[in-house]
């Protein structure tokens, strides 16, 4: 197997059930942005990023802001992050699949609190076991799809 086909996340990803997710897109200075769509399936997560499934395909590079609902958590996980793939997901309920890396963790603008890194490592404690962990790109579908 030749060397750029190689698996690139150094994280691992998993999968939290029931855990949702709403976006928005970051706008120019003096507009106002508010949240798409809302409570979309989050399909796994990791601590560099995120896929999820949306009605919407958004253009690669776009930096958005997420807020991840996990079933029994009161207060969601804000980040920022960059869209960094999609892919169609023909003859399901949602039409796309989007993958986000986030930000870097920090103390400086354009970097997602630390505090955010913490929450996630929980979430790997909490939700992370043979069942959740995903081990290849299409999150075990044959054909890539994803359907909810």
């Amino acid at each position: 197997m030749s060397e750029d086909v190689l698996e690139k996340r150094t994280c691992a990803r998993f999968r939290i059930p029931g855990a949702t997710i709403a976006f928005r897109k970051e706008k120019g200075l003096f507009k106002k942005s508010t949240y798409g769509a809302e409570f979309l399936p989050m399909l796994d997560i990791s601590r560099g990023g995120i896929r999820f499934l949306s009605q919407e395909m958004l253009d690669l590079d776009t930096r958005i802001h997420l807020s991840v609902q996990v079933p029994g958590d009161p207060s969601p996980l804000k980040m920022d992050g960059i869209v960094r793939w999609f892919a169609s997901n023909p003859g399901q309920s949602y039409k796309y699949q989007l993958g986000v890396q986030f930000l870097p963790y920090g103390e400086k603008k354009d970097m997602n609190y630390p505090g955010n890194l913490v929450k996630i490592i929980s979430y790997e404690q909490k939700f992370m076991d043979e069942t959740t962990i995903i081990k290849d790109e299409t999150g075990g579908r044959r054909d890539g799809t994803f359907e909810v």
